[in-house]
């Protein structure tokens, strides 16, 4: 093997491509995107997929006890930690071929591309992909990199349900993917994640590469209203106590919330359940999430404390009660300045359009900037649609990231441990 700078080094953007083709096949819905649910029968066939593959590109593979599963590129000196890239192979339940996918399968295309090219790195290299990041099947979301890190424990982990009552500790012994490694023992060198914006930024100011210099900070809250269940013919409307029309009001005062904290602010009810659930029967109790989110944590916290506020008053002189329970709080990241540099310097290098940017949506990386350097990289989605079947980006806006996730992994593995042309 030859010790080299990235120089003229590229990916093989065919090869990359076709990857992502072909695990767009696991969970393929009729409308072009992807089913693929964490700890589901498809799940482990896209997990099986990608450990044949690490292995045919001569990576040792290890799976963790939350069902992380680590390929490693050995390299000069096996004990260094490695320089990581990756992110999530899982989907949302009306999800595209992108959102998450192109981190890791990019991760191994950089791999299989240093082997075509025989490059010795001074670290070993690894791509990871990171069990239930989406959160649709298993709230919260990012949780086995949040288990990496120390945000949860194993045993929260495990204990999360589904909305059929299903463990995920259960379900991830059944697909056969709870390993032995305890989760978090691995320390990484560095960690790299390539994603896909999901917003509209780069594509309006026709930038190639985002460089992302943090993600903003978030919190996940549970909902159950309860009134009373009655008979829809016969009870008169002043004796109701009808739990959706309360969640209605609800509902709007979320998004009255995040109005009033705008421009920089969003807040979501993405997830409803009323109870019975039978058309002459008035609702007697309903089940729904919120979502908070901006930059800063202060701001964060001020819309909360407005929110409740808010949702106190919508039942105020009624007899319908209702529990808000914070199920999930992700503080505002800040990125590792040395990493984000590598990123900028990759992107100028390789000619690529460019500006710093900051995170709206969560992601793996957020979590192991507690335990390792990390940063990501942005490409174009097209109108920013995500966690939509309709999501499409472009074969050389995915290649060109991957070129920067090359040349940023090879970058930060001289600057921590010494140049390869020695």
């Amino acid at each position: 093997m030859t010790s080299v700078g990235a120089g003229n080094l590229r990916i093989d953007a065919d090869r990359l491509w076709a990857s992502i083709m072909e695990t767009a096949a696991i969970g393929a819905t009729e409308k072009g995107g992807i089913k693929r649910l964490t700890l589901t029968d498809l799940d482990r066939e896209v997990r099986n997929w990608f450990v044949a593959r690490c292995e045919n590109a001569g990576c040792s593979v290890s799976i963790d006890t939350l069902g992380n599963i680590s390929a490693r590129r050995p390299g000069r000196d096996n004990s260094l930690p490695p320089i990581a890239m990756g992110s999530h192979l899982d989907t949302q339940p009306t999800g595209g071929k992108f959102d998450g996918v192109i981190g890791v399968l990019s991760g191994l295309e950089v791999l299989r591309s240093l082997n075509d090219a025989g490059v010795e790195t001074n670290a070993p290299l690894e791509v990871i992909n990171w069990t239930n990041e989406e959160g649709s099947r298993f709230a919260p979301a990012m949780l086995s990199s949040g288990v990496f890190a120390g945000a949860f424990t194993p045993d929260y982990a495990y204990d999360r349900e589904d909305r059929e009552g299903k463990r995920f500790g259960d379900e991830l012994i059944r697909i056969g993917y709870k390993g032995d490694e305890p989760c978090g023992a691995r320390k990484l060198g560095a960690f790299f994640e390539l994603h896909i914006e999901q917003g509209p930024i780069l594509e309006a100011e026709e930038r190639t590469i985002g460089i992302v210099t943090g993600v903003q900070g978030m919190r996940w809250y549970e909902v159950t209203v309860t009134g009373m269940d009655c008979h829809a013919g016969s009870t008169p409307m002043h004796l109701r106590q009808d739990a959706l029309v309360a969640t209605a009001r609800m509902i709007a005062a979320v998004q009255s919330v995040g109005l009033a904290h705008a421009p920089d602010a969003v807040a979501t009810v993405g997830l409803i359940e009323a109870r019975p659930n039978s058309r002459n029967v008035i609702p007697g109790e309903v089940f729904f999430s919120i979502d908070l989110r901006h930059p800063q944590d202060t701001v964060v916290a001020a819309m909360e404390a407005d929110l409740r506020h808010a949702l106190d008053e919508t039942v105020a002189g009624t007899r319908i009660t209702f529990t808000f329970d914070r199920i999930w709080d992700s503080p505002a990241v800040h990125f590792d300045e040395a990493c984000v540099s590598s990123v900028a310097a990759a992107s100028e290098a390789l000619g690529y359009s460019s500006r710093r940017i900051t995170s709206g949506a969560g992601h793996d990386a957020a979590y192991i900037a507690r335990v390792a350097p990390t940063t990501m990289i942005f490409v174009p989605c097209e109108k920013g649609i995500s966690h939509n079947e309709l999501e499409k980006a472009e074969p050389g806006d995915v290649a060109a990231g991957a070129n920067v996730l090359l040349a940023a992994v090879l970058d930060t593995d001289a600057r921590l441990y010494g140049p390869r042309d020695r």
